[in-house]
């Protein structure tokens, strides 16, 4: 049995790791800050991939991989890359250890590198390096490649799947032959991470642009979606990112234009990684448990049989049966929870705790009726509806249930987005409600950073089209073109 869940309302940290515990996704590893992903967890990341990865085939993209050892040299290319990473990356300076004379195991100094390697916290150096020899002319463009591999980045202050040493992601790298093309690239990756995030995670996200402290190390800019989480935080979904000629210019990437003359290449970057199974969790699960848009659960629906005798039980299995056969041919994931030794309640405990979308009940009485228990998940409703087009039925309610999920998560977000015109009423919002608060901003780094000092809130993002132009910022008293999103996020 599952252990007891402590609730949002208490202690919102620990119900997000009791929910981890109990549905099964992850736990941590004997190393600090990282994480083993269980089978539960890990099919979400099967679904997430499978998902994204057929989008972004839809879009020309190809799918390659690249070493995860960087030469350090590389990192020092580009300025802003190597400052926006340094304190994190993790350095390989020697290649195999030794048993000393005392039987001690340890690093032979015989055995230092020429080069310090950097275990990669994010692929751009070492891509833009070999994209260099691939190009040549404006022929080989644009260049489409998306990759899903893992990154090490040595954060101090980690937590499962939101932000851990080493993660799982897909970190896709283009290159253009004119400034539209690389942009129209940007915004279109933006589009697919909102439709993945929507659609399949149904959780709404906001669109917007990082301002100059909050973008991407060595990009021109950098566009993201925010989601807000149920304890009013918000939470960066994904990023893609204009890089401009940056990296072209730093590893000597030209090409030969139409005129024939040489240009250098434009590029972009983007990639979202395993803290979207953080986001949601944190979107939308209860105290129960977990819960699982259909769209992404492994099981979208477990049958239950129900019977006391081998009678009953030869029976009972055998209409169980039947009905898997229907529902798998339907195309819905589905299995049946036939092991010994468990009683059906505990089998309906697990299930709920660990998301499983619809639950079908079958006993002997059902039998007789021609029906059959079904029980949501998202709103814990129960009915009796008939075996007969069962599989119809439930893909209904599957799709009820990814609905339902999404309206709920947006119907959150709205009531937690509040426009404030004062600092008091900022600064109260934020402590009383959470969530984003729509303000007006002046546009400086340094009033960005004493809100960020006074209140822990940051600018989540720069909507795409200015929300109520021409207004003051609360702050400064100075004049703003657009209220932004501010909240404290994760």
């Amino acid at each position: 049995m599952a252990d007891a869940i402590t609730p949002r309302e208490s202690d919102y940290s620990q119900w997000y790791l009791d929910v981890i515990r109990n549905a099964k996704l992850a736990e941590h590893s004997p190393v600090r800050g990282c994480m083993i992903i269980r089978p539960n967890g890990y099919a979400i990341w099967e679904y997430m991939q499978s998902a994204m990865d057929a989008m972004f085939k839809e879009t020309g993209h190809r799918n390659a991989y690249f070493p995860i050892f960087i030469p350090q040299s590389f990192l020092a290319r580009e300025a802003a890359h190597v400052e926006g990473f340094a304190k994190e990356c993790a350095v390989v300076t020697h290649s195999r250890l030794k048993v000393d004379d005392d039987g001690e195991l340890i690093v032979d100094p015989e055995s230092q590198l020429e080069e310090n390697l950097i275990v990669r916290p994010t692929s751009e150096t070492i891509i833009w390096d070999t994209y260099s020899r691939w190009i040549q002319s404006w022929r080989d463009l644009p260049i489409l490649i998306n990759s899903w591999n893992n990154v090490v980045r040595w954060e101090m202050r980690t937590r499962l799947f939101l932000r851990t040493m080493e993660f799982l992601w897909q970190e896709g790298h283009t290159a253009h032959a004119t400034r539209e093309e690389a942009m129209e690239e940007t915004l279109k990756i933006l589009d697919i991470y909102t439709t993945f995030a929507e659609e399949y995670m149904a959780m709404p996200v906001i669109q917007g642009i990082k301002t100059a402290r909050e973008r991407f190390a060595g990009a021109d800019e950098t566009y993201c979606i925010e989601a807000i989480m149920q304890d009013g935080k918000s939470l960066q979904a994904g990023t893609s990112h204009f890089l401009g000629q940056n990296f072209a210019k730093a590893f000597n990437c030209q090409f030969q234009n139409k005129d024939n003359q040489l240009e250098y290449v434009w590029a972009t970057s983007w990639g979202v990684s395993t803290r979207m199974i953080g986001a949601l969790i944190m979107v939308h699960s209860d105290d129960k448990g977990l819960v699982l848009p259909p769209k992404l659960a492994d099981t979208q629906v477990v049958l239950v049989p129900i019977y006391k005798s081998d009678v009953e039980k030869v029976a009972v299995m055998e209409a169980a049966d039947r009905i898997q056969e229907e529902l798998l041919e339907a195309g819905i994931r589905m299995k049946v929870d036939a092991r010994e030794g468990f009683r059906p309640g505990w089998k309906f405990a697990e299930n709920e705790v660990e998301g499983t979308p619809i639950r079908l009940a079958l006993g002997p009485r059902d039998l007789e009726n021609g029906s059959i228990e079904l029980a949501r998940r998202d709103t814990g409703e129960k009915e009796f509806v008939s075996q007969e087009g069962l599989a119809t039925v439930v893909a209904e309610k599957l799709e009820a249930i990814q609905n339902n999920l999404f309206a709920r998560a947006l119907a959150f977000r709205e009531e937690h987005t509040t426009k404030v015109d004062s600092y008091d009423d900022f600064k109260d919002v934020l402590d009383s409600k959470g969530g984003f608060v729509l303000a007006h901003w002046d546009g400086s780094a340094e009033t960005e950073t004493k809100i960020k000092d006074e209140t822990k809130a940051t600018i989540r993002c720069i909507p795409l089209e200015a929300i109520d132009p021409n207004g003051v910022d609360p702050l400064t008293g100075e004049a703003s073109t657009t209220r932004v999103y501010f909240a404290r996020a994760y």
